[in-house]
Protein backbone atom coordinates (compact mmCIF):
# COMPACT_ATOMS: atom_id res chain seq x y z
CA UNK A 1 0.00 0.00 0.00
CA UNK A 2 2.99 2.37 0.38
CA UNK A 3 1.54 3.82 3.30
CA UNK A 4 2.62 3.78 6.76
CA UNK A 5 -1.10 4.19 7.71
CA UNK A 6 -2.17 1.60 6.03
CA UNK A 7 0.55 -0.64 6.84
CA UNK A 8 -0.12 -0.09 10.51
CA UNK A 9 -4.39 -0.47 10.19
CA UNK A 10 -3.43 -3.71 8.66
CA UNK A 11 -1.13 -5.02 11.34
CA UNK A 12 -3.89 -4.14 13.81
CA UNK A 13 -6.63 -6.06 12.09
CA UNK A 14 -7.49 -8.77 13.94
CA UNK A 15 -6.77 -7.47 17.27
CA UNK A 16 -8.70 -4.64 16.57
CA UNK A 17 -11.64 -6.86 15.60
CA UNK A 18 -11.17 -8.88 18.33
CA UNK A 19 -11.60 -5.88 20.64
CA UNK A 20 -15.00 -4.26 18.69
CA UNK A 21 -16.83 -7.80 19.45
CA UNK A 22 -15.91 -7.30 23.23
CA UNK A 23 -17.10 -4.39 23.41
CA UNK A 24 -20.80 -5.36 21.69
CA UNK A 25 -21.01 -8.17 24.50
CA UNK A 26 -20.08 -5.43 27.41
CA UNK A 27 -22.14 -2.50 26.00
CA UNK A 28 -24.92 -4.24 24.38
CA UNK A 29 -27.00 -6.79 26.41
CA UNK A 30 -28.44 -8.86 23.60
CA UNK A 31 -24.75 -8.89 22.02
CA UNK A 32 -24.06 -11.31 25.19
CA UNK A 33 -24.56 -14.27 22.99
CA UNK A 34 -21.04 -14.00 21.88
CA UNK A 35 -19.70 -14.86 25.33
CA UNK A 36 -21.67 -18.08 25.00
CA UNK A 37 -22.10 -19.09 21.35
CA UNK A 38 -18.70 -20.36 19.83
CA UNK A 39 -19.98 -20.06 15.96
CA UNK A 40 -21.99 -16.66 16.27
CA UNK A 41 -18.68 -15.42 18.11
CA UNK A 42 -16.62 -16.55 14.93
CA UNK A 43 -19.42 -14.86 12.80
CA UNK A 44 -19.23 -11.85 14.19
CA UNK A 45 -15.60 -11.89 14.25
CA UNK A 46 -15.15 -12.92 11.00
CA UNK A 47 -16.93 -10.26 10.00
CA UNK A 48 -15.21 -7.52 11.77
CA UNK A 49 -12.00 -8.97 10.11
CA UNK A 50 -13.92 -8.65 6.76
CA UNK A 51 -14.83 -5.07 6.77
CA UNK A 52 -11.72 -3.70 8.09
CA UNK A 53 -9.93 -5.43 5.38
CA UNK A 54 -12.32 -4.32 2.55
CA UNK A 55 -11.69 -0.60 3.93
CA UNK A 56 -8.41 -1.20 3.26
CA UNK A 57 -8.48 -2.73 0.08
CA UNK A 58 -10.46 -0.02 -1.13
CA UNK A 59 -10.22 3.45 0.48
CA UNK A 60 -6.41 4.09 -0.39
CA UNK A 61 -7.82 4.41 -4.08
CA UNK A 62 -10.87 6.02 -2.98
CA UNK A 63 -13.13 2.36 -4.58
CA UNK A 64 -16.74 2.53 -3.38
CA UNK A 65 -18.73 -1.04 -1.65
CA UNK A 66 -19.19 -3.09 -4.50
CA UNK A 67 -23.30 -4.29 -4.49
CA UNK A 68 -21.65 -7.54 -3.40
CA UNK A 69 -20.00 -6.07 -0.01
CA UNK A 70 -23.32 -4.04 0.04
CA UNK A 71 -25.32 -7.61 0.38
CA UNK A 72 -22.76 -9.44 2.48
CA UNK A 73 -23.33 -6.27 4.77
CA UNK A 74 -27.09 -6.53 4.31
CA UNK A 75 -26.99 -10.43 5.46
CA UNK A 76 -24.95 -9.85 8.68
CA UNK A 77 -27.20 -7.16 9.59
CA UNK A 78 -30.21 -9.78 8.50
CA UNK A 79 -28.14 -12.60 10.46
CA UNK A 80 -28.09 -10.14 13.54
CA UNK A 81 -32.46 -9.88 13.57
CA UNK A 82 -32.82 -13.43 13.45
CA UNK A 83 -30.85 -13.58 16.85
CA UNK A 84 -33.38 -11.78 18.34
CA UNK A 85 -31.28 -7.84 18.40
CA UNK A 86 -33.79 -4.94 18.47
CA UNK A 87 -33.64 -1.95 16.35
CA UNK A 88 -32.50 -0.21 19.15
CA UNK A 89 -29.37 -2.79 19.64
CA UNK A 90 -28.75 -2.07 16.47
CA UNK A 91 -28.46 1.67 16.17
CA UNK A 92 -26.35 0.89 19.12
CA UNK A 93 -24.30 -1.66 17.19
CA UNK A 94 -24.04 0.84 14.69
CA UNK A 95 -22.84 3.86 16.40
CA UNK A 96 -20.40 2.37 17.94
CA UNK A 97 -18.69 0.60 15.24
CA UNK A 98 -18.37 3.89 13.46
CA UNK A 99 -16.83 5.24 16.90
CA UNK A 100 -14.22 2.37 17.19
CA UNK A 101 -13.49 2.33 13.53
CA UNK A 102 -12.84 6.25 13.88
CA UNK A 103 -10.74 5.85 17.09
CA UNK A 104 -8.61 2.76 15.09
CA UNK A 105 -7.85 4.89 12.24
CA UNK A 106 -6.73 7.89 14.87
CA UNK A 107 -4.40 5.72 16.97
CA UNK A 108 -2.65 4.41 13.70
CA UNK A 109 -1.95 7.68 11.73
CA UNK A 110 1.29 9.71 12.53
CA UNK A 111 1.99 13.67 11.61
CA UNK A 112 3.42 11.91 8.14
CA UNK A 113 -0.02 10.24 7.41
CA UNK A 114 -2.01 13.62 6.80
CA UNK A 115 -2.96 12.33 3.38
CA UNK A 116 -3.48 8.94 3.80
CA UNK A 117 -5.58 10.18 6.88
CA UNK A 118 -7.83 12.58 4.83
CA UNK A 119 -8.20 9.84 2.23
CA UNK A 120 -9.30 7.17 4.26
CA UNK A 121 -11.73 9.31 6.33
CA UNK A 122 -13.24 10.48 3.10
CA UNK A 123 -13.90 7.23 2.04
CA UNK A 124 -15.36 6.10 5.26
CA UNK A 125 -17.63 8.99 5.65
CA UNK A 126 -19.17 8.32 2.49
CA UNK A 127 -19.31 4.60 1.86
CA UNK A 128 -19.75 3.77 5.82
CA UNK A 129 -23.27 6.11 5.15
CA UNK A 130 -24.07 3.10 2.36
CA UNK A 131 -23.00 0.44 4.77
CA UNK A 132 -25.07 1.52 7.50
CA UNK A 133 -27.57 1.32 5.26
CA UNK A 134 -27.23 -1.76 3.86
CA UNK A 135 -26.73 -3.31 7.52
CA UNK A 136 -30.15 -1.39 8.50
CA UNK A 137 -31.67 -3.04 5.08
CA UNK A 138 -31.05 -5.95 6.34
CA UNK A 139 -31.87 -6.30 9.99
CA UNK A 140 -35.59 -4.37 8.67
CA UNK A 141 -35.85 -6.93 5.88
CA UNK A 142 -35.77 -9.92 8.39
CA UNK A 143 -37.18 -8.49 10.87
CA UNK A 144 -40.48 -8.43 8.44
CA UNK A 145 -40.28 -11.66 8.13
CA UNK A 146 -40.14 -12.10 11.89
CA UNK A 147 -41.70 -9.41 14.01
CA UNK A 148 -45.54 -8.61 13.95
CA UNK A 149 -46.12 -5.44 12.54
CA UNK A 150 -47.07 -3.61 15.15
CA UNK A 151 -43.31 -4.34 16.77
CA UNK A 152 -41.83 -2.68 13.61
CA UNK A 153 -43.99 0.42 13.84
CA UNK A 154 -42.91 0.71 17.43
CA UNK A 155 -39.07 0.30 16.13
CA UNK A 156 -39.79 3.20 13.68
CA UNK A 157 -41.77 5.14 16.34
CA UNK A 158 -38.44 5.10 18.57
CA UNK A 159 -36.30 5.82 15.90
CA UNK A 160 -37.79 9.12 14.76
CA UNK A 161 -38.22 10.27 18.38
CA UNK A 162 -34.31 9.64 19.13
CA UNK A 163 -33.56 11.28 15.33
CA UNK A 164 -32.51 8.25 14.44
CA UNK A 165 -30.96 8.61 10.57
CA UNK A 166 -32.29 4.62 9.92
CA UNK A 167 -35.60 5.76 10.60
CA UNK A 168 -37.17 6.15 6.58
CA UNK A 169 -35.69 3.35 6.01
CA UNK A 170 -37.44 1.60 8.94
CA UNK A 171 -41.01 3.54 7.10
CA UNK A 172 -40.47 2.07 3.90
CA UNK A 173 -40.07 -1.45 5.88
CA UNK A 174 -43.32 -1.11 6.95
CA UNK A 175 -45.04 0.55 4.09
CA UNK A 176 -45.69 4.58 5.59
CA UNK A 177 -43.81 7.48 3.44
CA UNK A 178 -41.76 9.32 5.71
CA UNK A 179 -42.77 13.26 6.12
CA UNK A 180 -40.73 16.07 6.81
CA UNK A 181 -42.14 17.01 10.23
CA UNK A 182 -44.53 15.51 12.73
CA UNK A 183 -46.85 16.48 15.28
CA UNK A 184 -45.71 14.92 17.79
CA UNK A 185 -49.53 13.40 20.12
CA UNK A 186 -48.54 12.42 23.78
CA UNK A 187 -52.11 10.85 24.94
CA UNK A 188 -51.14 10.46 29.15
CA UNK A 189 -53.25 7.30 30.25
CA UNK A 190 -53.20 7.92 34.70
CA UNK A 191 -54.91 5.39 36.36
CA UNK A 192 -54.26 2.02 38.41
CA UNK A 193 -53.64 -0.67 37.34
CA UNK A 194 -51.71 0.55 34.14
CA UNK A 195 -52.86 -1.49 30.79
CA UNK A 196 -50.94 -4.25 30.55
CA UNK A 197 -48.29 -4.52 28.24
CA UNK A 198 -50.48 -7.26 25.82
CA UNK A 199 -53.42 -4.86 26.64
CA UNK A 200 -51.34 -1.61 25.26
CA UNK A 201 -50.38 -3.85 22.54
CA UNK A 202 -53.44 -4.54 21.51
CA UNK A 203 -55.09 -0.99 21.38
CA UNK A 204 -52.19 -0.15 19.38
CA UNK A 205 -53.02 -2.84 17.07
CA UNK A 206 -56.34 -1.82 16.30
CA UNK A 207 -55.43 2.11 16.45
CA UNK A 208 -53.17 1.27 13.33
CA UNK A 209 -55.65 -0.15 11.21
CA UNK A 210 -57.52 3.13 11.32
CA UNK A 211 -54.60 5.50 11.82
CA UNK A 212 -51.65 4.24 9.17
CA UNK A 213 -48.34 6.63 11.27
CA UNK A 214 -45.93 5.83 13.73
CA UNK A 215 -47.77 4.88 17.18
CA UNK A 216 -46.15 3.44 20.16
CA UNK A 217 -46.98 2.86 23.91
CA UNK A 218 -43.12 3.51 25.24
CA UNK A 219 -44.45 3.75 28.95
CA UNK A 220 -47.28 2.25 30.92
CA UNK A 221 -49.12 5.63 31.12
CA UNK A 222 -47.91 7.46 27.66
CA UNK A 223 -49.41 6.52 24.18
CA UNK A 224 -47.61 8.24 21.12
CA UNK A 225 -48.27 9.04 17.76
CA UNK A 226 -46.63 10.87 15.16
CA UNK A 227 -48.73 12.66 12.78
CA UNK A 228 -47.26 13.84 9.36
CA UNK A 229 -47.51 17.40 9.56
CA UNK A 230 -46.99 19.96 6.33
CA UNK A 231 -45.55 23.68 6.46
CA UNK A 232 -46.89 26.90 6.81
CA UNK A 233 -47.19 28.55 3.74
CA UNK A 234 -45.49 31.91 4.11
CA UNK A 235 -42.71 30.08 6.74
CA UNK A 236 -40.06 27.43 6.47
CA UNK A 237 -40.84 26.43 10.19
CA UNK A 238 -43.08 23.26 11.17
CA UNK A 239 -46.69 24.23 11.15
CA UNK A 240 -49.60 22.21 12.35
CA UNK A 241 -51.79 21.87 9.17
CA UNK A 242 -55.55 21.27 8.86
CA UNK A 243 -54.85 17.69 7.96
CA UNK A 244 -52.79 17.02 10.50
CA UNK A 245 -54.80 18.69 13.15
CA UNK A 246 -58.35 16.67 11.94
CA UNK A 247 -56.13 13.12 11.87
CA UNK A 248 -54.32 14.18 15.54
CA UNK A 249 -58.06 15.01 16.42
CA UNK A 250 -59.45 11.78 15.18
CA UNK A 251 -56.16 9.92 16.63
CA UNK A 252 -56.78 10.90 20.37
CA UNK A 253 -60.71 10.30 20.25
CA UNK A 254 -60.43 6.63 18.74
CA UNK A 255 -57.32 6.20 21.45
CA UNK A 256 -59.35 7.61 24.36
CA UNK A 257 -62.29 4.73 23.63
CA UNK A 258 -60.13 2.36 23.05
CA UNK A 259 -58.27 2.52 26.69
CA UNK A 260 -61.68 3.96 28.35
CA UNK A 261 -60.46 6.03 30.71
CA UNK A 262 -59.63 10.16 31.00
CA UNK A 263 -56.96 10.96 29.19
CA UNK A 264 -54.52 14.26 28.64
CA UNK A 265 -53.48 15.48 25.57
CA UNK A 266 -50.53 16.92 24.64
CA UNK A 267 -48.97 18.15 21.04
CA UNK A 268 -46.23 19.48 19.85
CA UNK A 269 -45.20 19.82 16.15
CA UNK A 270 -40.78 19.33 14.55
CA UNK A 271 -39.35 18.33 11.87
CA UNK A 272 -37.70 15.13 11.30
CA UNK A 273 -34.32 15.00 12.75
CA UNK A 274 -35.12 17.25 15.99
CA UNK A 275 -38.30 15.02 16.91
CA UNK A 276 -36.54 14.96 20.42
CA UNK A 277 -37.20 18.06 21.04
CA UNK A 278 -41.06 18.08 20.09
CA UNK A 279 -41.24 15.22 22.29
CA UNK A 280 -40.19 16.38 25.04
CA UNK A 281 -42.43 19.01 25.09
CA UNK A 282 -45.36 17.26 24.24
CA UNK A 283 -44.85 15.14 27.07
CA UNK A 284 -44.53 17.84 29.54
CA UNK A 285 -47.75 19.41 27.80
CA UNK A 286 -49.51 15.87 28.81
CA UNK A 287 -48.57 16.33 32.18
CA UNK A 288 -49.90 19.37 32.70
CA UNK A 289 -52.99 19.41 30.67
CA UNK A 290 -56.72 18.48 31.91
CA UNK A 291 -57.81 14.93 32.07
CA UNK A 292 -60.72 14.43 29.60
CA UNK A 293 -63.16 11.96 30.06
CA UNK A 294 -63.90 11.87 26.03
CA UNK A 295 -60.73 13.57 24.82
CA UNK A 296 -61.50 16.15 22.35
CA UNK A 297 -58.80 19.18 22.55
CA UNK A 298 -55.21 18.74 21.44
CA UNK A 299 -53.37 21.00 23.99
CA UNK A 300 -49.99 22.79 23.32
CA UNK A 301 -47.21 24.44 24.90
CA UNK A 302 -49.28 27.74 24.53
CA UNK A 303 -52.20 26.62 26.69
CA UNK A 304 -50.50 24.89 29.60
CA UNK A 305 -46.87 27.06 30.10
CA UNK A 306 -48.72 29.10 33.33
CA UNK A 307 -49.27 25.49 34.60
CA UNK A 308 -46.17 24.08 33.73
CA UNK A 309 -43.88 26.89 35.37
CA UNK A 310 -46.09 26.55 38.66
CA UNK A 311 -45.43 22.78 38.53
CA UNK A 312 -42.04 23.72 38.75
CA UNK A 313 -42.12 26.03 41.87
CA UNK A 314 -43.01 23.81 45.14
CA UNK A 315 -44.20 26.56 47.16
CA UNK A 316 -46.31 28.34 44.56
CA UNK A 317 -48.03 25.07 43.35
CA UNK A 318 -48.74 24.77 47.32
CA UNK A 319 -50.42 27.63 47.48
CA UNK A 320 -52.61 27.30 44.86
CA UNK A 321 -53.27 23.05 45.75
CA UNK A 322 -54.52 24.62 49.03
CA UNK A 323 -56.89 27.26 46.95
CA UNK A 324 -58.22 24.18 45.82
CA UNK A 325 -59.14 22.44 48.36
CA UNK A 326 -60.56 25.17 49.77
CA UNK A 327 -62.77 25.56 46.77
CA UNK A 328 -63.48 22.00 46.90
CA UNK A 329 -65.69 22.91 50.40
CA UNK A 330 -67.98 24.79 47.88
CA UNK A 331 -71.21 23.26 45.37
CA UNK A 332 -68.99 22.23 42.71
CA UNK A 333 -66.99 25.11 42.62
CA UNK A 334 -64.18 23.67 40.45
CA UNK A 335 -66.30 22.13 38.05
CA UNK A 336 -68.32 25.52 37.52
CA UNK A 337 -65.10 27.31 37.33
CA UNK A 338 -63.78 25.29 34.56
CA UNK A 339 -66.73 25.66 32.70
CA UNK A 340 -67.05 29.37 33.15
CA UNK A 341 -63.25 29.70 31.60
CA UNK A 342 -63.80 27.46 28.82
CA UNK A 343 -66.65 29.73 27.75
CA UNK A 344 -64.40 32.83 28.07
CA UNK A 345 -66.50 33.85 31.18
CA UNK A 346 -69.89 34.12 29.51
CA UNK A 347 -72.25 34.15 31.66
CA UNK A 348 -75.20 32.92 29.52
CA UNK A 349 -73.13 30.70 28.25
CA UNK A 350 -71.39 29.07 31.29
CA UNK A 351 -75.21 28.72 32.91
CA UNK A 352 -76.44 26.48 29.42
CA UNK A 353 -73.49 24.32 29.51
CA UNK A 354 -73.90 23.89 33.41
CA UNK A 355 -77.56 23.08 32.80
CA UNK A 356 -78.29 25.20 35.76
CA UNK A 357 -80.00 28.87 36.05
CA UNK A 358 -77.79 32.16 35.51
CA UNK A 359 -78.73 33.22 38.95
CA UNK A 360 -77.13 29.92 40.42
CA UNK A 361 -74.31 30.48 38.38
CA UNK A 362 -73.55 33.99 40.07
CA UNK A 363 -74.33 32.91 43.75
CA UNK A 364 -71.94 30.02 42.67
CA UNK A 365 -69.03 32.30 41.73
CA UNK A 366 -69.84 34.48 44.55
CA UNK A 367 -69.10 31.90 46.59
CA UNK A 368 -65.77 31.37 45.33
CA UNK A 369 -65.23 35.09 45.54
CA UNK A 370 -66.40 34.79 49.83
CA UNK A 371 -63.78 31.68 50.03
CA UNK A 372 -61.27 32.67 48.50
CA UNK A 373 -61.00 36.59 48.62
CA UNK A 374 -60.12 36.34 44.73
CA UNK A 375 -63.20 37.71 41.80
CA UNK A 376 -63.46 35.03 39.17
CA UNK A 377 -64.09 37.47 36.92
CA UNK A 378 -61.04 39.98 36.84
CA UNK A 379 -57.93 40.19 35.90
CA UNK A 380 -56.48 38.51 39.00
CA UNK A 381 -58.86 36.00 39.38
CA UNK A 382 -58.48 34.55 35.66
CA UNK A 383 -54.30 34.92 36.84
CA UNK A 384 -55.06 32.67 39.70
CA UNK A 385 -58.30 30.95 39.29
CA UNK A 386 -57.98 29.19 35.70
CA UNK A 387 -54.32 27.43 36.81
CA UNK A 388 -55.93 25.94 39.77
CA UNK A 389 -58.37 24.94 37.77
CA UNK A 390 -56.39 23.69 35.19
CA UNK A 391 -53.92 21.85 37.59
CA UNK A 392 -56.39 20.67 39.41
CA UNK A 393 -58.20 18.82 36.35
CA UNK A 394 -54.75 17.24 35.51
CA UNK A 395 -55.09 14.95 38.33
CA UNK A 396 -51.58 16.64 39.63
CA UNK A 397 -52.28 17.12 43.19
CA UNK A 398 -54.06 13.72 43.11
CA UNK A 399 -51.14 11.59 42.32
Amino acid sequence: MGSHLFAELARRTLDDARHEVEVYGQEIPEYRFVEHDGRRRAEALDYAVWLRRRTLDLAPEGTPLGQEDLDHIASMGASRARTGMSAASRRRVLGLHTNLMLREIQEASGPENTDELMRVMVWFTTQGTRGIDAYTRGHAAEQKRRLPFVARVRALTAALLADDSLAPGLARAVGMSPAASYEVVVVRVPGRPAPATGGREAIVEALLTHHRMPIAWPRAEELVALVPAGCTPDTARPGRDRSARDRALAFVRDAGEAVARPCAVGTSTGRVRALADAYDRARRVSLAAPLQPVPHRLHTLADVFVELAVAEDRDIDSWLSGVARTLARGPELLATLETYYAHDMHRRNTAAALNIHPRTLDYRLQRVRRLTDVDPGSARGVRILSTVVTRAASGAWTA
